[in-house]
């Protein structure tokens, strides 16, 4: 299969790894030469910087992993000439021009996965698993926490660079952090209502917001609470729902879930498998995409789940920022 790699910074590398270690070498880098990383002669791979000479070699599927606000202008020529496509999350900065990027994949036929690594995160699939299996009883409410410090995400470059700092290209903490958006629905359903508190409290020297306080209402009567910031240090990713009958905790540091049943009033752990590590996330997912490619299965993350997760997003930035309760 032939692959084109839209956008080779941090994580466009990280997917470049990992095709290679699932033994795919036909690879095309696509580039506009504005990332902030430039050790390219180390990767001995074509470079292409016109997007119409990238589609007239026929990939079959094209990694989006450019700035989240120039993904649909990959996407959407990608998706007409019938390619597979993995998008990284978030799919855009707005809801414009998705119905457009729908109508192409209409067109084109090819396969859609929106890139949520967390939807491979055992640790994440085994709290899934005990909710279906009732073990807390009915869900109540959830709160999710992630405070993670920008500056250290990539030391070796000027953070204020990056897509994440930056308004013009997408990011702000709620979009570069909406992971959780996505997770809650596949925990508990679709959210119905959402209210935001976002502010720059920091001393990042941001033009976006870095820090958000979320409440959100499930259709199903349960309620939820997320943070995220840039701010904090040590970092903590965790999550907390409590049900009628128990509760279940997930904590990013160690990937364990812990779950207290009410009947035996004691604790039980479920740790990731040995070794796991954090790639093994990105490599995960870049394997089921090659299934979905082969037609072996259906994507874990659709397009629907995607935009599911920018509604609910962009919900909470108009809600930050007019102050109003949306409805979803």
């Amino acid at each position: 299969m032939k692959f084109v790699i839209a956008g080779l910074g941090s994580i466009g590398r990280r997917h470049l790894k990992n095709l290679l270690a699932l033994d795919q070498r036909d690879i095309l880098l696509y580039r506009s030469n504005k990332s902030t990383l430039s050790d390219l002669h180390s990767y001995n791979f074509p470079v292409e910087t016109n997007l119409e000479a990238v589609l007239d070699t026929k990939p079959d599927a094209v990694i989006i992993s450019n700035p989240t606000a120039l993904h649909l202008e990959v996407a959407i020529p990608a998706a007409v000439a019938g390619c597979n496509i993995f998008m990284e999350k978030p799919l855009s900065n707005s809801m414009e021009r998705i119905d457009l990027l729908k109508r192409a994949l209409q067109t084109g036929k090819g396969k859609f996965f929106t890139a949520f690594q967390y939807r491979f995160h055992p640790g994440l699939k085994a709290a899934v698993e005990l909710l279906q299996e009732g073990t807390i009883g009915r869900p109540l409410s959830v709160n999710a926490h992630w405070g993670e410090y920008l500056p250290d995400w990539h030391p070796w470059e000027d953070y204020r660079v990056g897509y994440s700092a930056r308004s013009d290209l997408g990011g702000g903490v709620l979009l570069t952090l909406c992971h959780p958006i996505d997770y809650l629905r596949w925990m508990l359903g679709e959210i119905s209502s959402v209210w935001a508190f976002t502010g720059r409290l920091g001393d990042l020297d941001l033009d976006v917001e870095d820090t958000a306080e979320i409440g959100l209402r499930f259709t199903n009567g349960v309620l939820g609470s997320v943070h995220l910031d840039f701010n904090q240090r040590p970092t903590s990713h965790t999550i907390k729902i409590v049900g009628t009958e128990g509760t279940l905790h997930w904590n990013n540091f160690d990937g364990t879930v812990q779950l207290y049943r009410q009947n035996n009033k004691q604790w039980e752990k479920f740790p990731p498998p040995a070794g796991f590590e954090r790639n093994h996330l990105f490599l995960a997912e870049m394997s089921h995409f090659l299934s979905l490619i082969q037609g072996e299965s259906a994507p874990v993350c659709t397009l629907e789940d995607g935009v599911r997760a920018l509604e609910v997003t962009l919900a909470a930035l108009r809600s930050g920022s007019e102050g109003v309760l949306v409805t979803i």
